[in-house]
């Protein structure tokens, strides 16, 4: 699993945004936001690089997290 930190997410277009980029990347992704603490959890066969720089080219800038 990947987990990002998104500082910039937060309300319900910014989580459509970000699930939208991932599959664009991973149409088979599983994505689970959570707005209250801007963190993205994503199951994807792509590498962290490949979801992280979706989501950046979407405009929300992510970075890694631990424990995932």
């Amino acid at each position: 699993m990947i987990r990002l930190s998104v500082p910039e997410m937060s309300c319900g277009h910014c989580e459509k945004t970000i699930r939208e980029a991932v599959k664009d990347v991973d149409r088979d992704a599983r994505v689970v936001v959570d707005l209250g603490s801007r963190i993205v959890d994503i199951e994807t066969a792509r590498t962290r690089d490949d979801v992280s720089g979706a989501i950046a080219r979407a405009g929300y800038a992510n970075s890694p997290l631990t424990g995932g």
